[in-house]
């Protein structure tokens, strides 16, 4: 640590220097700088998302979703559907059998779309990908239908790995519509056995090959499942028009839960619809793309109604799953749907003392000069944030503070990181954990690891589930750990732990 800090001065050239190369970088890739959030560049001429939107969703397009009679597509206008139109009204005003799907989230509001196009490909890390993983909160992958890359099926694990939502839709066994010789069960099982972060069954579920021509899956009793009841309704069941189902292995993930039974099925076998968690992100699963088909999409694709099919509740139930994954963030938009009251005796209230630093170091412990209103990098809001190194010199940084979390409360932590640095490439040099401690300071949990690599204009919001710490008195705390040679900045604001 250098000898005298006064708070990150001798670095202000150099980000400045770095800000506007960065900027510069950015606008090319289509990243709006200064931004509440991360967020998909908008098309010109056509309205941007509400600012600062709750839930980030990025649906693929790169593994042949529109080949065959597929189009698993929210708009022909990608990355943005809103160059398509900047105020759907209907699911026709964007152009996609999963249009429905889109148009329904964008009506809801609090929610940011895009499209990963064709031709791209999927990282996590990047900052010269203005689609990267990084700038959202649930990747959908709706039917694949080419393998993705070593290096993809490593960024996606390490997305949800590290508190990202994954939405995975597969379909029957022999569904290859691009004819490479690999369908969705093929494209899916490839990335939960061979992806370079846990090959040992992740997620707790196996892909059945299986073509099942007909069933109406029906829902399991849980009354408090936020999926089955969720803001967009309660789920009783799907459609299964030539798909498939997977079998759970709890042993190898306590955490997989199967919600919708094909008929006749239960426990570990024939699940059709199935949710499980993986380090600090959540995973969800169907076996059929035809629940969420809307009927409508390019000309010349023969599609299916399955959305609105009365023999499920199929809008329900990819809404609510689309809500679970993407997490809750600071401020969100009622859905139309009102939820369901819950039943619960905790009062729901912020827990963090001085949450966005607007009182200095009171509540918190931090390395000296770490809380501050140094114009050098701005606050997310107000004057003051955490910034933490930033030195360009070998430099360990913290940020912490204690808090109990009532029992029988859901809690949730987040806050806003920005993180620019003047290191290059994909190697990453500098550090900053997220970590949960408890009284004695061991660490209980480490909830995601950020890097230079991670680099971007404007602050993220990151969210992550502390609800398996309910009546304990624990430390939430940021260590940023920096090399010797190049800068790289960690800025936190606005954190909060919410209960309910």
């Amino acid at each position: 640590m250098p000898g005298t800090r006064n708070p990150h001065s001798r670095r202000r050239a150099a980000l400045a220097a770095t800000a506007l190369l960065g900027a510069a970088a950015l606008a090319a890739a289509g990243l709006a700088t200064g931004s509440a959030q991360a967020a998909p560049n908008t098309a010109a001429g056509t309205a941007a998302p509400a600012a600062a939107a709750t839930h980030r969703v990025l649906f693929d397009n790169t593994k042949a979703e529109t080949a065959g009679n597929a189009d698993w597509i929210i708009s022909t206008s990608q990355p943005d559907p809103l160059g398509q139109n900047g105020s759907p009204a209907k699911e026709t005003d964007w152009t996609g059998a999963l249009s429905s799907w889109g148009v329904a989230l964008q009506k809801a509001g609090g929610y940011s779309l895009a499209t990963l196009p064709s031709g791209r490909t999927i990282t996590y890390g990047s900052s010269s990908n203005a689609q990267d993983l990084s700038n959202f909160d649930t990747f959908v992958l709706p039917e694949p239908n080419v393998k993705l890359t070593a290096a993809e099926k490593t960024a996606v694990m390490n997305f949800v790995k590290n508190g990202g939502g994954l939405f995975l839709i597969s379909d029957h066994n022999n569904s290859d519509r691009n004819n490479d010789g690999c369908d969705s069960p093929c494209v899916i099982s490839d990335l939960l056995s061979n992806n370079g972060v846990d090959n040992t069954d992740p997620f707790g579920f196996t892909v059945d090959k299986l073509d099942i021509s007909t069933d109406n899956p029906r829902a399991v009793a849980d009354a408090s499942d936020p999926v089955l009841h969720g803001p967009f309704g309660t789920v009783t069941g799907s459609i299964l028009r030539d798909g498939t189902t997977f079998t759970l292995n709890p042993s190898d993930n306590s955490a997989v839960k199967g919600l919708l039974y094909r008929t006749g099925y239960s426990g570990n076998t024939g699940a059709f619809f199935a949710t499980s968690t993986f380090g600090s992100g959540r995973v969800a699963i169907w076996g059929d793309s035809s629940p969420a088909d809307d009927g409508t999409g390019q000309s010349g694709n023969t599609l299916y109604d399955g959305w609105n099919d009365p023999a499920g509740t199929d809008a329900a139930l990819a809404l609510n799953a689309t809500a679970w994954l993407s997490g809750s963030g600071g401020t969100t938009t009622t859905p139309p749907t009102t939820p369901p009251t819950g039943g619960g005796t905790c009062t729901s209230r912020q827990l963090l003392a001085n949450p966005g630093f607007e009182s200095g170091t009171s509540s918190w412990s931090a390395t000296s000069g770490v809380i501050n209103n140094d114009s050098g990098e701005a606050a997310h809001s107000g004057s003051y944030k955490a910034w933490l190194d930033g030195y360009g010199t070998a430099t360990t940084d913290t940020l912490s503070q204690s808090v109990t979390i009532p029992a029988g409360c859901s809690a949730q932590l987040s806050f806003y990181l920005h993180i620019d640095t003047a290191e290059t490439g994909s190697t990453a040099y500098d550090t900053l954990k997220a970590q949960v401690l408890n009284s004695s300071g061991t660490v209980l949990s480490t909830l995601a690891t950020y890097t230079n690599v991670q680099a971007a204009s404007g602050f993220t919001q990151r969210s992550f589930d502390l609800s398996g710490y309910a009546g304990q008195t624990v430390t939430v705390k940021f260590t940023g750990t920096e090399g010797s040679k190049l800068q790289t900045s960690f800025v936190i604001d606005d954190t909060a732990l919410t209960v309910s």
